[in-house]
Protein backbone atom coordinates (compact mmCIF):
# COMPACT_ATOMS: atom_id res chain seq x y z
CA UNK A 1 0.00 0.00 0.00
CA UNK A 2 1.68 3.29 -1.00
CA UNK A 3 2.42 5.99 1.90
CA UNK A 4 0.47 8.87 2.09
CA UNK A 5 1.96 11.48 0.73
CA UNK A 6 1.19 15.20 3.32
CA UNK A 7 2.16 18.60 3.07
CA UNK A 8 3.60 20.22 5.57
CA UNK A 9 1.94 23.66 6.42
CA UNK A 10 4.92 25.52 7.80
CA UNK A 11 5.64 27.65 4.85
CA UNK A 12 2.20 28.25 4.45
CA UNK A 13 1.53 29.81 7.61
CA UNK A 14 0.53 33.03 5.79
CA UNK A 15 -2.74 31.56 4.75
CA UNK A 16 -5.85 30.12 6.99
CA UNK A 17 -5.91 26.86 7.28
CA UNK A 18 -9.19 26.84 6.18
CA UNK A 19 -7.42 28.07 2.74
CA UNK A 20 -5.00 25.97 2.44
CA UNK A 21 -6.56 22.43 3.32
CA UNK A 22 -8.68 23.17 0.28
CA UNK A 23 -6.02 24.06 -1.74
CA UNK A 24 -3.80 21.02 -0.30
CA UNK A 25 -6.74 18.58 -1.56
CA UNK A 26 -6.53 20.49 -4.84
CA UNK A 27 -2.88 19.55 -5.11
CA UNK A 28 -3.54 15.90 -4.63
CA UNK A 29 -2.57 15.39 -1.71
CA UNK A 30 -3.50 12.97 0.80
CA UNK A 31 -3.06 14.96 3.95
CA UNK A 32 -1.73 17.67 5.74
CA UNK A 33 1.35 17.91 8.35
CA UNK A 34 -0.28 20.90 10.61
CA UNK A 35 2.16 23.59 12.02
CA UNK A 36 2.16 24.83 15.33
CA UNK A 37 1.76 28.11 14.01
CA UNK A 38 -0.42 30.60 12.66
CA UNK A 39 -4.15 29.47 12.90
CA UNK A 40 -2.85 25.63 11.78
CA UNK A 41 -2.87 23.98 15.06
CA UNK A 42 -3.04 26.29 18.24
CA UNK A 43 -1.40 24.27 20.77
CA UNK A 44 -3.06 26.67 24.09
CA UNK A 45 -6.19 26.88 22.46
CA UNK A 46 -6.07 22.61 21.43
CA UNK A 47 -5.45 22.48 25.56
CA UNK A 48 -7.95 24.41 26.60
CA UNK A 49 -11.16 24.17 24.23
CA UNK A 50 -13.02 21.11 24.28
CA UNK A 51 -14.26 21.73 20.76
CA UNK A 52 -10.86 23.06 19.00
CA UNK A 53 -9.83 18.94 18.19
CA UNK A 54 -13.67 17.90 17.07
CA UNK A 55 -13.28 21.53 14.88
CA UNK A 56 -9.82 20.63 13.36
CA UNK A 57 -10.61 16.96 12.16
CA UNK A 58 -13.79 18.20 10.61
CA UNK A 59 -12.07 20.39 8.15
CA UNK A 60 -9.89 18.38 7.48
CA UNK A 61 -12.78 15.48 6.96
CA UNK A 62 -14.06 18.18 4.75
CA UNK A 63 -11.47 17.81 2.02
CA UNK A 64 -10.69 14.14 2.94
CA UNK A 65 -7.19 15.07 4.09
CA UNK A 66 -5.61 12.16 6.81
CA UNK A 67 -3.18 14.35 9.47
CA UNK A 68 -0.67 12.03 10.98
CA UNK A 69 2.23 14.44 12.58
CA UNK A 70 1.75 18.45 14.11
CA UNK A 71 4.92 20.05 14.30
CA UNK A 72 6.16 22.59 16.59
CA UNK A 73 9.52 23.62 15.36
CA UNK A 74 9.47 27.07 16.48
CA UNK A 75 9.03 26.53 20.06
CA UNK A 76 11.82 23.52 20.29
CA UNK A 77 13.92 25.93 18.64
CA UNK A 78 13.70 27.59 21.84
CA UNK A 79 14.39 25.11 24.19
CA UNK A 80 18.35 24.68 23.80
CA UNK A 81 19.35 27.98 21.95
CA UNK A 82 20.98 30.90 23.51
CA UNK A 83 18.07 33.23 23.25
CA UNK A 84 18.34 36.58 21.63
CA UNK A 85 16.25 39.05 19.64
CA UNK A 86 15.95 37.15 16.43
CA UNK A 87 13.69 34.74 18.42
CA UNK A 88 11.21 36.85 19.00
CA UNK A 89 10.11 36.56 15.62
CA UNK A 90 9.65 32.78 15.66
CA UNK A 91 7.82 32.51 19.04
CA UNK A 92 4.71 32.64 20.50
CA UNK A 93 3.94 36.04 22.29
CA UNK A 94 3.36 34.11 25.38
CA UNK A 95 6.64 32.03 25.10
CA UNK A 96 8.29 35.15 24.43
CA UNK A 97 6.91 37.52 27.36
CA UNK A 98 9.32 39.48 28.29
CA UNK A 99 12.46 38.14 26.61
CA UNK A 100 14.55 37.29 29.11
CA UNK A 101 16.63 34.59 28.04
CA UNK A 102 15.94 31.81 30.49
CA UNK A 103 12.25 32.39 30.86
CA UNK A 104 12.07 32.09 27.36
CA UNK A 105 13.85 29.02 27.53
CA UNK A 106 11.38 27.77 30.50
CA UNK A 107 8.08 28.49 28.39
CA UNK A 108 9.31 26.64 25.42
CA UNK A 109 10.55 23.98 27.27
CA UNK A 110 6.65 23.72 28.60
CA UNK A 111 5.18 24.96 24.78
CA UNK A 112 6.69 21.74 23.60
CA UNK A 113 5.67 19.54 26.58
CA UNK A 114 1.90 21.02 25.77
CA UNK A 115 2.41 19.80 21.89
CA UNK A 116 2.77 15.99 22.92
CA UNK A 117 -0.79 16.72 25.17
CA UNK A 118 -2.30 18.60 22.20
CA UNK A 119 -1.46 15.40 20.18
CA UNK A 120 -2.65 13.68 22.19
CA UNK A 121 -5.43 14.86 22.28
CA UNK A 122 -5.83 15.76 18.65
CA UNK A 123 -5.22 12.05 18.02
CA UNK A 124 -1.49 11.74 16.48
CA UNK A 125 1.75 9.87 17.81
CA UNK A 126 4.27 12.12 16.68
CA UNK A 127 5.65 15.77 17.18
CA UNK A 128 8.06 16.81 14.62
CA UNK A 129 10.04 19.68 15.80
CA UNK A 130 13.42 21.17 16.82
CA UNK A 131 15.96 21.53 20.07
CA UNK A 132 17.95 24.44 19.49
CA UNK A 133 21.47 24.40 20.51
CA UNK A 134 23.54 25.64 23.04
CA UNK A 135 26.84 25.15 21.09
CA UNK A 136 26.19 25.79 17.18
CA UNK A 137 27.72 28.53 17.18
CA UNK A 138 30.91 27.20 18.19
CA UNK A 139 30.72 24.86 15.32
CA UNK A 140 34.42 26.38 14.10
CA UNK A 141 36.84 25.62 16.58
CA UNK A 142 39.02 28.73 17.12
CA UNK A 143 39.34 30.25 19.40
CA UNK A 144 40.10 26.29 20.12
CA UNK A 145 36.84 25.02 21.89
CA UNK A 146 37.35 22.47 24.65
CA UNK A 147 35.52 19.10 24.51
CA UNK A 148 33.91 20.17 28.25
CA UNK A 149 32.09 22.56 26.45
CA UNK A 150 30.86 20.60 23.66
CA UNK A 151 29.91 17.72 26.63
CA UNK A 152 28.21 20.57 28.04
CA UNK A 153 25.93 20.96 25.42
CA UNK A 154 24.81 17.45 25.14
CA UNK A 155 24.64 17.42 28.96
CA UNK A 156 22.62 20.06 28.75
CA UNK A 157 19.72 18.35 25.97
CA UNK A 158 19.61 15.62 28.74
CA UNK A 159 18.41 18.42 31.87
CA UNK A 160 16.03 20.26 29.73
CA UNK A 161 14.61 17.17 27.24
CA UNK A 162 14.29 14.42 30.00
CA UNK A 163 11.30 16.40 31.68
CA UNK A 164 9.89 16.93 28.06
CA UNK A 165 10.18 13.53 26.98
CA UNK A 166 8.62 12.03 30.32
CA UNK A 167 5.45 13.94 29.26
CA UNK A 168 5.62 12.85 25.52
CA UNK A 169 6.00 9.15 26.82
CA UNK A 170 2.90 9.77 29.21
CA UNK A 171 0.96 10.42 26.57
CA UNK A 172 1.93 8.11 24.01
CA UNK A 173 3.56 10.18 21.45
CA UNK A 174 7.06 10.55 20.13
CA UNK A 175 9.29 13.35 19.26
CA UNK A 176 10.95 13.69 16.00
CA UNK A 177 13.68 15.89 15.92
CA UNK A 178 14.46 17.31 12.14
CA UNK A 179 18.26 16.91 11.99
CA UNK A 180 19.29 20.36 11.00
CA UNK A 181 21.66 22.78 10.74
CA UNK A 182 21.79 24.97 14.46
CA UNK A 183 20.14 22.07 16.12
CA UNK A 184 21.85 19.57 18.77
CA UNK A 185 21.87 17.02 16.08
CA UNK A 186 22.92 17.82 12.43
CA UNK A 187 24.93 15.19 10.94
CA UNK A 188 24.88 11.35 11.80
CA UNK A 189 27.36 11.96 14.24
CA UNK A 190 26.01 14.42 16.44
CA UNK A 191 22.76 12.56 15.99
CA UNK A 192 24.49 9.22 17.52
CA UNK A 193 25.33 11.82 20.38
CA UNK A 194 22.38 12.72 21.02
CA UNK A 195 20.62 9.44 21.52
CA UNK A 196 22.97 8.37 23.93
CA UNK A 197 22.86 11.92 25.74
CA UNK A 198 19.10 10.49 25.99
CA UNK A 199 19.28 6.71 27.20
CA UNK A 200 18.11 6.11 23.96
CA UNK A 201 15.02 6.82 25.18
CA UNK A 202 12.03 5.50 22.56
CA UNK A 203 10.35 8.59 22.60
CA UNK A 204 13.32 10.57 20.72
CA UNK A 205 13.81 10.10 17.22
CA UNK A 206 14.32 11.72 13.97
CA UNK A 207 12.13 13.49 11.56
CA UNK A 208 14.47 12.62 8.28
CA UNK A 209 15.19 15.40 5.85
CA UNK A 210 17.70 14.70 3.02
CA UNK A 211 17.62 18.13 2.15
CA UNK A 212 19.56 19.33 5.20
CA UNK A 213 22.22 16.54 4.54
CA UNK A 214 23.07 16.57 1.31
CA UNK A 215 24.84 19.67 1.36
CA UNK A 216 26.90 19.08 4.56
CA UNK A 217 28.37 16.12 1.82
CA UNK A 218 26.14 13.91 3.97
CA UNK A 219 24.81 10.57 2.18
CA UNK A 220 21.25 10.88 3.31
CA UNK A 221 20.46 6.99 2.56
CA UNK A 222 23.45 6.57 5.18
CA UNK A 223 21.24 8.10 7.73
CA UNK A 224 18.45 6.03 7.42
CA UNK A 225 20.67 2.95 7.55
CA UNK A 226 22.39 4.51 10.84
CA UNK A 227 19.30 4.68 12.81
CA UNK A 228 16.57 2.31 11.51
CA UNK A 229 14.16 2.57 14.27
CA UNK A 230 14.12 6.07 14.57
CA UNK A 231 12.75 7.17 11.77
CA UNK A 232 9.64 8.33 12.63
CA UNK A 233 8.62 10.83 9.84
CA UNK A 234 9.91 11.99 6.20
CA UNK A 235 9.86 14.65 4.74
CA UNK A 236 10.30 14.79 0.96
CA UNK A 237 12.46 18.47 0.34
CA UNK A 238 15.32 18.64 -2.22
CA UNK A 239 18.87 20.99 -2.01
CA UNK A 240 21.75 21.26 -4.40
CA UNK A 241 24.85 22.42 -3.94
CA UNK A 242 26.09 24.86 -6.84
CA UNK A 243 29.87 25.82 -5.84
CA UNK A 244 31.39 28.06 -8.55
CA UNK A 245 34.67 28.73 -7.89
CA UNK A 246 33.83 31.83 -6.05
CA UNK A 247 30.75 31.07 -3.60
CA UNK A 248 31.77 28.81 -0.65
CA UNK A 249 29.03 26.26 0.96
CA UNK A 250 28.80 28.66 4.10
CA UNK A 251 27.17 30.94 1.55
CA UNK A 252 28.28 34.31 2.43
CA UNK A 253 25.81 35.29 4.33
CA UNK A 254 23.75 35.34 1.25
CA UNK A 255 19.84 34.41 1.92
CA UNK A 256 18.32 31.69 0.20
CA UNK A 257 17.39 33.00 -3.09
CA UNK A 258 20.66 34.42 -4.03
CA UNK A 259 21.72 32.98 -6.77
CA UNK A 260 25.50 33.82 -5.41
CA UNK A 261 24.60 30.80 -2.60
CA UNK A 262 26.49 27.46 -2.82
CA UNK A 263 23.76 25.17 -2.17
CA UNK A 264 20.07 26.40 -2.10
CA UNK A 265 16.65 23.86 -1.78
CA UNK A 266 14.88 23.20 -4.69
CA UNK A 267 11.54 21.53 -4.92
CA UNK A 268 11.27 17.86 -5.21
CA UNK A 269 13.02 16.24 -7.88
CA UNK A 270 14.94 19.28 -9.44
CA UNK A 271 18.00 19.15 -6.77
CA UNK A 272 20.71 16.66 -5.80
CA UNK A 273 18.83 14.15 -3.70
CA UNK A 274 18.88 10.69 -5.21
CA UNK A 275 14.90 9.96 -3.79
CA UNK A 276 15.46 6.63 -5.24
CA UNK A 277 17.64 4.80 -3.14
CA UNK A 278 15.99 6.83 -0.15
CA UNK A 279 12.45 5.16 -0.89
CA UNK A 280 14.30 2.00 -1.27
CA UNK A 281 15.93 2.38 1.96
CA UNK A 282 13.22 3.28 3.60
CA UNK A 283 11.44 0.13 2.50
CA UNK A 284 14.22 -2.05 3.85
CA UNK A 285 14.03 -0.32 7.32
CA UNK A 286 10.04 -0.97 6.71
CA UNK A 287 9.22 2.78 7.27
CA UNK A 288 5.39 3.06 6.22
CA UNK A 289 4.48 6.17 7.22
CA UNK A 290 3.42 9.43 5.78
CA UNK A 291 6.20 10.91 2.84
CA UNK A 292 5.41 14.59 3.88
CA UNK A 293 6.58 17.43 1.09
CA UNK A 294 8.09 20.52 3.06
CA UNK A 295 7.91 22.48 -0.13
CA UNK A 296 10.84 25.38 -0.28
CA UNK A 297 11.75 26.77 -3.50
CA UNK A 298 13.03 30.18 -3.88
CA UNK A 299 13.28 30.61 -7.63
CA UNK A 300 9.53 28.12 -8.41
CA UNK A 301 5.81 29.16 -7.86
CA UNK A 302 4.79 27.51 -4.69
CA UNK A 303 1.75 26.64 -5.86
CA UNK A 304 2.81 25.16 -8.96
CA UNK A 305 5.42 23.77 -6.97
CA UNK A 306 3.26 21.73 -4.89
CA UNK A 307 0.90 20.31 -7.08
CA UNK A 308 4.26 19.32 -8.75
CA UNK A 309 5.76 17.82 -6.04
CA UNK A 310 2.66 15.79 -4.89
CA UNK A 311 2.54 14.11 -8.39
CA UNK A 312 6.54 13.52 -8.20
CA UNK A 313 6.17 11.72 -4.87
CA UNK A 314 3.08 9.47 -5.44
CA UNK A 315 4.98 8.74 -8.88
CA UNK A 316 8.40 7.64 -7.28
CA UNK A 317 6.91 5.64 -4.06
CA UNK A 318 6.56 1.96 -4.41
CA UNK A 319 6.45 -0.82 -1.84
CA UNK A 320 9.25 -3.20 -1.58
CA UNK A 321 9.06 -6.51 -3.76
CA UNK A 322 7.06 -9.81 -1.68
CA UNK A 323 8.78 -12.30 -3.84
CA UNK A 324 12.31 -12.70 -5.05
CA UNK A 325 12.40 -11.87 -8.78
CA UNK A 326 14.35 -15.06 -9.73
CA UNK A 327 12.17 -17.33 -7.34
CA UNK A 328 10.37 -18.87 -10.62
CA UNK A 329 14.16 -20.83 -10.76
CA UNK A 330 13.94 -22.56 -7.68
CA UNK A 331 10.14 -23.78 -8.52
CA UNK A 332 11.87 -24.82 -11.76
CA UNK A 333 14.64 -27.36 -10.37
Amino acid sequence: MPRPVTLFTGQWADLPIEELAAMTADFGFDGIELACWGDHFEVSRALAEDDYCDKKHALLAKHNLQCHAISAHLAGQGVLDIIDERHKAILPEHVWGDGDPAGVNARAAEELANSARAAQKFGVDVVNGFTGSSIWHLLYSFPPVPEKTLDAGFDLLAERFNPILDVFGQCGVRFALEVHPTEIAFDIYTAQRALEALDHRPEFGFNFDPSHLIWQGIDPVEFIRAFPDRIYHVHIKDAIVTLDGKTGINCSHLNFGDPRRGWDFRSPGRGGVNFEEIIRALNVIEYAGPLSIEWEDSGMERTFGAREACEFTKKLDFSPSNVAFDAAFDEAS
